[in-house]
């Protein structure tokens, strides 16, 4: 009777595990699917107030005629590089203060 038990019990074990795995790999991908591609994101609050889209500038680049921009969730200081037109070399000589690497919802940029 007992073999029949640890049996049973590894066959439970295996599943639990197995689902475990699953619930972690759902959980990761929700998380991230947001941040693959966020060229193509949509900020929840919209632009705002501050951030306005100009006219095309050299090359074809969009310029902005604001002279700050307000982080968004998710912004990088390439992505707002991308949507004002500001080089991002720019950017970081704008604002030092600024880690790159930690950008806060709510921070005001420079752009001019």
């Amino acid at each position: 009777m007992e073999k029949h038990s640890s049996v049973f019990a590894r066959l439970l074990a295996a599943l639990a595990l197995a689902a475990a795995v699953v619930a972690v790999v759902v959980i990761v991908s929700a998380a991230t699917s947001d941040d693959t591609n966020p060229g193509h994101r949509q900020h929840p609050s919209g632009p705002s107030k501050q951030h306005e889209e100009g006219e095309e500038g050299e090359g074809g680049k969009k310029q902005t005629k604001a002279a700050t921009y307000t982080v968004q969730s998710g912004d990088t200081l390439i992505s707002i590089a991308h949507q004002t037109g500001v080089p991002l070399a720019e950017l970081l000589a704008l604002n030092p203060e600024v880690d790159p690497q930690i950008l806060i919802a709510g921070q005001t940029l420079k752009l001019k």
